[in-house]
């Protein structure tokens, strides 16, 4: 399956959204890792070249988790797949709401692409607060409840009989430099992976 093709059949085209045009298997996908937002190059993106921007701060945070992973092949080879919550790149230092909105109905249909998931990473607040208005429209209100990541991180949420595991941001230039929360990201990736063996 495409993703980018089924999204767009499912949502429509839209301009400046950028959806992950790869191929895959929805039925080997067990565990999604959200991330914050689209880069302006579509090259620097997860599925973008071998040496993109994003994998070079998530490759690390796999690996320090006890994985062998060396490229995106590789992660999604373990069943993981990864995608960004807003899906238009960023204009200015933070993300307005609207942004976030209208991205979300791609990633709501993003997330029902894949039946197995048992496990879904919210890397960032970004992704804490999109999937937050993804179940408030549902169920009147949020899945991962409004206080600091570090304060969630011993808890165990459910959503639809699916593990939510809030963590902190996996991209960046800035995530190598914090090293407490490239610590605490890495033990939130190690327990997904203990999850989805």
């Amino acid at each position: 399956m495409n993703i980018k093709k089924e999204l767009e059949k499912k949502v429509g085209i839209a301009d400046g959204i950028y959806l992950n045009n790869i191929e895959i298997d929805p039925l080997a996908i067990k565990a999604i890792m959200i991330n914050e937002v689209v880069p302006s190059d579509p090259l620097q993106d997860f599925y973008g070249s071998p040496d993109a921007d994003y994998l070079k701060t998530t490759i690390p945070l796999l690996k320090g988790a006890g994985t062998e992973v060396q490229s995106i092949q590789d992660i999604l080879q373990m069943g993981i797949y990864i995608t960004n919550a807003v899906k238009t790149p960023k204009t200015e230092y933070t993300i307005e709401k609207s942004k976030i909105e209208n991205s979300l109905p791609y990633l709501e249909a993003e997330l029902s692409l894949f039946p197995n998931k048992k496990v879904i990473m919210l890397m960032g607040d970004v992704a804490k607060k999109a999937f937050n208005m993804i179940a408030k429209k549902s169920t009147k209100k949020n899945a991962i409840p409004s206080v600091s990541t570090y304060k969630l991180r011993s808890s165990e949420i459910y959503y639809e009989g699916i593990r939510v595991m809030p963590s902190y941001i996996m991209t960046g230039g800035n995530i190598l430099i914090e090293k407490s929360k490239v610590a605490m990201a890495t033990e939130d990736i190690s327990a997904m992976l203990e999850i989805i063996k």
